[in-house]
């Protein structure tokens, strides 16, 4: 039987980020699915997909980033940000512009290793 891959959804309008980070999640056994808004997230949530973690980019997302905090109450969210911006206290972790898609990687693989153990 094969294991069940961890699933994450990548939000933001940066299509860019959002790419890289995906391809760097599954370059790591991750299935990564990537999509431009909140609403996006929350109608696959509704169609029976659930993340394992969430990476949105509060930078690029039009609208609130509060609309993703109902995935923060189930599952850890990362949140890529500005540094003037104010962190939202419901993220797992923040991660300040400018950053590496390889941390954002390694945030989420943390993360991750922390609910399994």
């Amino acid at each position: 039987m094969c294991p069940i891959m961890p699933t994450v959804f990548v939000i933001g309008e940066d299509w860019t980020l959002r790419s890289l980070v995906r391809a760097e999640l599954r370059g790591h056994g991750l299935e990564a699915l990537g999509m431009e808004t909140a609403d996006e997230a929350a109608r696959a949530r509704a169609s029976g997909t659930m993340p394992d973690a969430v990476v949105l980019d509060a930078t690029s997302l039009r609208g609130a980033p509060e609309a993703l905090e109902p995935f923060a109450r189930r599952v850890p969210v990362v949140v890529i940000t500005s540094p003037a911006a104010p962190a939202p206290g419901w993220a797992a972790a923040v991660l300040c512009k400018p950053v590496t898609v390889g941390d954002v990687v390694a945030r989420v693989e943390n993360l991750l290793k922390g609910l399994a153990a």
